[in-house]
């Protein structure tokens, strides 16, 4: 999320909105796949550690419940970008509809920024958790 709102977004900007949005469909579609399998990876490894070392949810400190309660809001955000503005996004590049494709462009850029945000705090919460 970090490379893709700081580092890609700037570089695309002298592009033509049309060039942007093509070079945008060929990126997320390499990238959301990869996307899906983290967060298979982080639920499988972060539940097999809560139940392995903390002994479940009543083990787990406060810390883990709210790393816990971050990434569900996070993978819910995921998945509606996913579903709603990526496949309209998709689907008006491919029907070369780059007004609309711009349009839900933009609701992806603010869902990954709040993402990216959120995935901030977490590991905040992850680092700073064991001195709570």
């Amino acid at each position: 999320m970090f490379f893709a709102y700081l580092v890609l977004r700037p570089a695309l900007g002298p592009l033509e909105p049309e060039a942007r949005a093509v070079v945008w469909q060929r990126v997320f579609g390499h990238f959301f796949p990869w996307v899906w399998l983290s967060v298979v990876v982080l639920l499988a490894s972060g539940y097999g550690m809560l139940f392995l070392y903390s002994g479940g949810f009543a083990g787990a400190g406060g810390s883990i419940h709210l790393m816990q309660a971050i990434g569900i809001v996070m993978m819910l955000l995921f998945a509606h970008l996913y579903f709603v503005p990526w496949r309209r996004f998709s689907g008006a590049v491919e029907g070369k509809h780059f007004p609309e494709a711009v349009k839900q462009l933009n609701q992806i850029r603010r869902i990954v920024a709040t993402n990216l945000v959120l995935g901030l705090l977490t590991i905040a919460v992850g680092a700073s958790g064991r001195f709570w």
